[in-house]
């Protein structure tokens, strides 16, 4: 009987204290009530009580009230209580919706063929850039409205060349005004990864941007085997001729071409000449000794060439090193000077074991450093001489004629393709067969000889 009573007492006096507590913590739930408590221990109201309500046996006395008082509820929501949690609100929306109805239904102005020219003419850069983003398009509406653009380029020029405009010197910028330069110089520029074509390219550009030329820049950027997608990201690192008013810099995939250069990189130039700009550079991809396609399209071909990067037998490999017009040792500074010159003297022994190119002009082997900017005037210099000579001798104007020959052929080649692969009865076959030759059930051969025949015989009985 004494230990009944004295269990009563115990429960009566923890329920006491339990009861004194604030309406706040007077819950049931260990769980919120150990926190709560926690919190107000650290200087809250009634701290006496409450470190008194902490040396209780706080779970025990839980479960002995249990059997006698009911388990209250929690507090009404409209009661301000600390143990209320307020209710969320929904997320807003993270895509504006308004905006995406706006950009879907507005689209730009399709220009005509004469909006076209005269924004080139006059050197608007976004013309121009829209220009050169149609010449690039596959759209078959595209393209037909691209080859009208080219061919007022082309008709402008040839109207400026007739009237018997004074041609300028490449040495000396054109006037303000000139638009459209009958001697704009077209420079190839090419090496390994890691040469410092686009430190080369920004050092050399702010010296002519400087000296009053118009510079155009093409970067021909990589395209993944994978993705089909390329970075484009040379003009970030061309950061004072990105923001120079006399230079244009417009990298470009290459969308899977070969010889380093893209697939309209011939059109571009002809809008870039049409646009006023004197000096055109063309970045390769710079992959090796395979990027000979940009030697029919530039006047000068320029090779950048790292010192230890190989002894003079690499020079005696014909490809791209037999096409350099002056092959430029880059990083020729510091600890790497000495090597430098050293790997100038073998590429020089090297050039001599080649025959004498077709334009009578000497391949030279220079030193620069595009970091310190030695150097950098003397390619200039180089790069001038060639194009007096050329002009001299009467090679330039050949090799201009040859390179439009060259755009010939690729053209029609082009065409062609284009017009076999989007014909319907060719590319249901085409899937099919493609298939089977993945799978080893067909040869690829006879299969491509199956539907050139077909494609030959659609178009004989036509006739």
């Amino acid at each position: 009987m004494y230990n009944e009573l004295l269990v009563i007492r115990l429960i009566y006096k923890e329920l006491c204290l339990f009861w004194c507590l604030p309406a706040r913590i007077r819950t049931w739930d260990p769980l919120i009530k150990s926190q709560l408590l926690y919190q107000l221990s650290y200087g809250e109201f009634w701290g006496a009580k409450i470190r008194i309500f902490l040396r209780t046996p706080i779970l025990r006395t839980y479960y002995l009230c249990k059997k006698f008082v009911s388990r209250r509820t929690m507090p009404d929501p409209k009661i301000k209580s600390a143990l209320n949690v307020m209710e969320g609100i929904d997320p807003p929306v993270q895509i504006n919706t308004e905006l995406v109805r706006k950009l879907h239904t507005r689209k730009k102005k399709q220009l005509t063929v004469s909006e076209y020219l005269d924004g080139i003419i006059s050197g608007d850069r976004s013309v121009l850039s829209r220009a050169i983003t149609l010449v690039e398009s596959s759209l078959p509406g595209d393209q037909k409205l691209a080859q009208e653009v080219i061919a007022a380029c082309l008709a402008e020029k040839r109207v400026k060349n007739t009237n018997g405009q004074q041609q300028p010197s490449i040495s000396k910028p054109p006037s303000i005004g000139h638009n459209l330069p009958a001697t704009s110089i077209r420079l190839g520029i090419t090496g390994v990864p890691g040469v410092g074509k686009s430190t080369f390219i920004e050092a050399l550009g702010t010296l002519l941007t400087s000296r009053g030329h118009k510079l155009a820049v093409l970067a021909i950027d990589p395209s993944s085997n994978r993705s089909k997608g390329s970075i484009l990201g040379d003009k970030t690192r061309m950061e004072l001729l990105a923001v120079d008013r006399n230079a244009f810099i417009r990298p470009s995939p290459s969308a899977g071409s070969l010889g380093g250069v893209a697939r309209k990189t011939r059109e571009t130039i002809l809008l870039c000449e049409t646009a006023g700009f004197d000096v055109i550079f063309v970045e390769t991809v710079g992959v090796g000794q395979s990027e000979t396609t940009v030697h029919g399209m530039v006047d000068f071909f320029l090779l950048l060439m790292l010192a230890g990067a190989g002894d003079e037998l690499q020079g005696i490999k014909r490809g791209i090193i037999e096409m350099a017009d002056a092959i430029v040792i880059n990083k020729a500074d510091g600890d790497n000077l000495i090597k430098a010159r050293a790997a100038m003297g073998e590429y020089t022994q090297a050039l001599r074991l080649f025959p004498p190119p077709e334009s009578g002009w000497t391949p030279v082997v220079d030193l620069c450093s595009a970091k310190t900017k030695m150097g950098i005037e003397t390619v200039w210099k180089t790069i001038l001489d060639h194009h007096e000579t050329v002009r001299n001798n009467g090679y330039f104007q050949r090799h201009r004629r040859e390179q439009n020959l060259e755009v010939f052929y690729e053209t029609i080649e082009e065409s062609l393709k284009q017009h076999f692969l989007s014909r319907k009865e060719i590319a249901l076959p085409l899937e099919k067969m493609a298939l089977e030759i993945r799978s080893g059930q067909r040869n690829p051969y006879l299969a491509a000889h199956e539907l050139l025949t077909k494609y030959f015989e659609k178009y004989r009985q036509k006739r």
